[in-house]
């Protein structure tokens, strides 16, 4: 059985790895001049892989019940222990973020380039697909390399060639034409985990100060979506996993009037809340109670917005004083006035709807021997490995079901 994976992600390596562990003949087209551009700059360098928070409700998709399915067969435990049959091994921050043991992602991928030398993986870098068509029950790829065109043809077709995120590293989103042509779905490319813009206001004086904050984009009053993380305040807006996390819907929402709500406090608020209330005995100044959580600079912007007097005892002030002072902390809004490109969001959204695969196998359920991973499908998770963890898992999956098919087709054989 002749198998081509088009696209050397993560998500395609790890299908090209495992669907030549059954015997298939593989080849891996990637059209960049060597293997996993994007997955070198994950997590600076370091390569988040995924996440003890890993679950169907972290992520934007629009079949829950699917990804509940993908993670029952492909959770973080699985992730580690097919890593660590890779010779990769993982180790965990105290937050639950994994990593390499070797802390870099260039090892990571060093090593899964041997692998696809050791299983006899045919890597064709370099190399573009222009045109894929589907005749006969066999996918026909029409191929540049070098300045040469020629056309050949596989029994099986892993698509992992990724969105749009990302452009200078090769992403370009190419292939979802072809994807139509065969009837599938194919939602509009957005870009995510992005940076939002927005109208700061007095929050100005303040750039370049972070935070851990609770935030939520709101249209109106209704909360389209809500994160933890931390946030940096820039020159025209906010970045770091506090605000790109929630980026791909200012995205989907082009047009809408978006608020953003941030909460600075929401991360002390129960020993803060204590103090204000008089539960612990701390007759410390406002000032002196802010430093707890806040730089000086962020300690002294709150207090003249809600102009409050820095010496007054915390466990004394009046509830029209501490309302005033939640409005600035606990409530702050902006007006979102956009977000990040393609350019510089770290992934895209859009793509083929999951309920057109299969979750256990990625098989599309409209052309058999088609296989959809990685960012072909409509899948976004927040920062902190939970998009690489799909990336490799559907690949993974992918592969382990081609492989499985041919281990079938050797038993049939007289």
């Amino acid at each position: 059985m002749n198998i081509a994976v088009i696209g050397a992600g993560p998500a395609g390596l790890m299908a090209a790895i495992q669907a030549a562990e059954g015997g298939g003949r593989v080849t891996l087209f990637e059209h960049n001049p060597n293997i996993g551009r994007k997955l070198l700059v994950t997590g600076s360098s370091r390569c988040n892989l995924t996440n003890d928070a890993v679950e169907a409700s972290a992520y934007h998709c629009e079949d829950l019940p699917w990804m509940e399915t993908f993670l029952g067969a492909f959770g973080v435990e699985e992730f580690r222990r097919a890593l660590d049959r890779l010779g990769i091994p993982t180790q965990k921050t105290d937050d639950g973020w994994y990593y390499p043991r070797s802390g870099s992602a260039q090892a990571l991928t060093e090593i899964l380039a041997e692998v696809l030398s050791e299983r006899d993986v045919e890597l064709r870098v370099a190399t573009h697909v222009s045109n894929v068509l589907f005749e006969n029950e066999k996918f026909i790829l029409q191929i540049s390399a070098l300045g040469l065109h020629q056309t050949e043809y596989f029994d099986r077709l892993v698509v992992g060639a990724g969105g749009k995120a990302y452009p200078e590293l090769g992403s370009r989103g190419e292939l979802f034409g072809f994807l139509e042509k065969l009837g599938h779905h194919v939602n509009p490319l957005k870009p995510a985990l992005g940076p939002i813009f927005a109208e700061l206001g007095p929050f100005k004086e303040i750039k370049g100060q972070r935070f851990d904050v609770l935030a939520s984009v709101l249209l109106d009053e209704e909360k389209l979506g809500q994160t933890e993380g931390n946030l940096i305040i820039n020159q025209d807006g906010f970045n770091g996993p506090g605000a790109m996390n929630l980026s791909h819907l200012v995205a989907l929402n082009p047009g809408s009037e978006l608020t953003l709500q941030l909460n600075f406090i929401a991360p002390y608020w129960s020993d803060f809340a204590d103090i204000l209330t008089g539960q612990v005995a701390n007759p410390r100044s406002l000032r002196a109670g802010l430093l707890r959580y806040f730089s000086p600079k962020s300690a002294d912007f709150f207090i003249r917005q809600a102009k409050l007097d820095p010496e007054a005892r915390l466990n004394t002030l009046s509830e029209t004083q501490i309302r005033q002072l939640l409005e600035v902390t606990a409530e702050a809004r902006f007006k979102i006035t956009g977000a990040g490109t393609f350019k510089n969001s770290q992934v895209s959204v859009g793509g083929v709807p999951v309920g057109e695969v299969e979750p256990l196998s990625m098989e599309s359920r409209l052309i058999p021997g088609l296989y959809l991973v990685g960012e072909t499908l409509d899948v976004v998770g927040p920062c902190g490995g939970f998009n690489l963890h799909f990336a490799f898992g559907s690949g993974y999956l992918a592969g382990s079901a081609l492989a499985s098919s041919k281990k079938h087709q050797s038993k049939e054989r007289p």
